[in-house]
């Protein structure tokens, strides 16, 4: 029986761990071949040795997304080696966590420079090749583009911006055969918060999100890979970031009268 990517090119930015690495190997196992990036090598190294090991054929290449020629030099790579792009992933992001009044301006550019520009430049160079395939491109959200939390004022800013970019893209590539997918996610099984406000990977790091509404993520990659190969324009799961979703869409008082005596 034929998979809905058999044959096609899949590449994906920070395809090292969590979201990125389980949507390698769903979109592996729905037939296609995965280029995964990052810059943290070894970690790569690992998803393709996992992918290769099941009989996939897979693609390390190191990319940061903050470097607008790593990222052009990437997909370059991907296309020579692999024959083309059917499908572009961009999900490297982390998160800054911090009061408004407590944040540099440091900190601000290090969050938009990589949830935004870096997946902005990501697209950029994707969406040539993907002209040629009449493919897919898939940004991955967040629930905090929707409703927003103290504390985090610079990740949902970011995430905000992805949104808008999105919706931007949908349009900008109407008739020309690449549809742009964004995602927003609610809380799912990852690192992100063992990233600190540089940057850093810390497995030490508590992660303080509620573990009762955190999804698997293979059980996310699952209904990711299916809202990009129903080239959807926009997609929000789970259940509670849904909830969430609409509430900060369209009940902005009452998720502010929620917050406000919850902080108290």
């Amino acid at each position: 029986m034929a998979k809905r990517f058999d044959n096609k090119v899949v590449w994906i930015t920070g395809g090292g761990s969590g979201i990125g690495r389980a949507l390698a190997e769903q979109f592996a196992n729905e037939g296609a071949t995965v280029a995964v990036s990052g810059r943290r090598e070894e970690r790569l190294l690992e998803v393709v040795q996992e992918l290769e090991a099941k009989g996939h054929k897979a693609l390390a290449v190191r990319c940061d997304v903050t470097d607008e020629a790593s990222v052009a030099e990437a997909v370059q790579k991907v296309v020579r080696t692999l024959g083309g792009l059917d499908v572009a992933v961009a999900n490297a992001g982390f998160s800054v966590a911090g009061r408004v009044e407590k944040l540099s301006a440091a900190d601000w550019r290090r969050q938009l420079d990589v949830n935004v520009i870096g997946l902005a430049m990501t697209a950029r160079y994707a969406i040539p090749h993907l002209r040629e395939r009449k493919g897919r491109l898939a940004l991955i959200g967040s629930v905090a583009s929707m409703v927003v939390s103290p504390g985090f004022g610079a990740y949902s800013a970011s995430k905000y911006a992805v949104r808008a970019i999105g919706q931007v893209l949908a349009a900008e590539l109407h008739g020309s055969g690449v549809t742009c997918t964004t995602i927003h996610p609610g809380y799912i099984e990852s690192e992100i918060a063992q990233v600190d406000n540089q940057g850093r990977f810390d497995p030490q790091r508590e992660d303080r999100r509620p573990k009762n509404l955190m999804w698997p993520a293979d059980k996310a990659a699952r209904v990711m890979v299916d809202a990009v190969a129903k080239r959807k324009r926009e997609y929000t799961f789970t259940g509670h970031g849904k909830v969430g979703a609409f509430a900060g869409r369209h009940m902005p008082g009452l998720v502010h009268f929620g917050m406000t005596r919850s902080a108290k």
